[in-house]
């Protein structure tokens, strides 16, 4: 594998990310939004069992791990981006090896992620007054190991749909269903037996489980030792089957 088309190839995956501008604001700014509207009703939620709780150590982690469902989305369409374009068959045809195709779109997405949560984290922490109060090592263990699940079924899913009106009703509808039964919403404990029943099966559930050992229990790195092994294992499992299943020369259906 060639470092130097690895690095033009992500350079080109953010200058193609950069372009959607309008979506990835949304990925900032109507969570940003969505925190200070549920801030007073999560206080109010909080209260009970953290007599100091604002409200931002829920609504912030849980609008941050709602809205970081849609970079799904957003690595599907980068691939049908390319096919839109007719740049797909360039690429392939380029010195870059699949994976280093591979490679220049799993990176930037992970780093979309990381930008993401921290943005929404430190706005948190200056505007909302989150207050971390366990381990920030730990907060950053689960920040990486939900980008990783994120990327990874994000290319499960460009490898499995066949054109973006899939994507979009997957990344979309998806995005709001499991933020529903995971707690993202709502707080976990006043959804109904079957949601949290189903809840453990989400990504979000284990990233919001790990974002209250360290926000609100006061964990160390040990305590989120659990949720990072997971979302780990959801990644690792998405981005065998997606190798698995994705094929370089199938043509994507564009959807108009």
């Amino acid at each position: 594998m060639s470092l130097s088309r690895s690095r033009a190839l992500i350079r080109h995956e953010m200058k193609l990310q950069l372009s959607e501008w309008p979506n990835l604001s949304t990925m900032i700014l109507m969570p940003l939004v969505m925190i200070a509207f549920f801030k007073p009703l999560a206080r109010l939620a909080l209260t009970a069992q953290h007599p100091g709780a604002n409200g931002a150590e829920y609504s912030v982690p849980a609008m941050s791990t709602m809205f970081a469902f849609f970079l799904v989305a957003f690595i599907g369409f980068s691939f049908f981006m390319e096919h839109r374009w007719n740049t797909w068959e360039r690429l392939r045809a380029s010195p870059a090896t699949n994976a280093e195709i591979m490679v220049g779109k799993v990176v930037p997405a992970v780093l979309l992620c990381l930008v993401q949560q921290g943005v929404l984290f430190g706005s948190g922490f200056l505007v909302f007054g989150l207050r971390i109060n366990g381990s920030l090592a730990g907060l950053f263990a689960v920040i990486v190991a939900l980008a990783f699940a994120l990327t990874a079924i994000g290319v499960l899913l460009a490898a499995v749909v066949k054109n973006e009106q899939q994507m979009n009703v997957i990344g979309n509808i998806g995005s709001m269903v499991l933020a529903g039964v995971s707690g993202a919403l709502v707080p976990l404990s006043v959804l109904p037996g079957w949601a949290r029943t189903v809840a453990p099966f989400t990504p979000q559930y284990w990233a919001l489980r790990g974002f209250r050992s360290v926000i609100l229990d006061h964990g160390g790195i040990s305590s989120v030792a659990l949720p990072v092994a997971v979302l780990l294992m959801l990644a690792a499992g998405a981005a065998v089957l997606a190798l698995m299943r994705f094929r370089f020369d199938e043509p994507k259906v564009q959807v108009v």
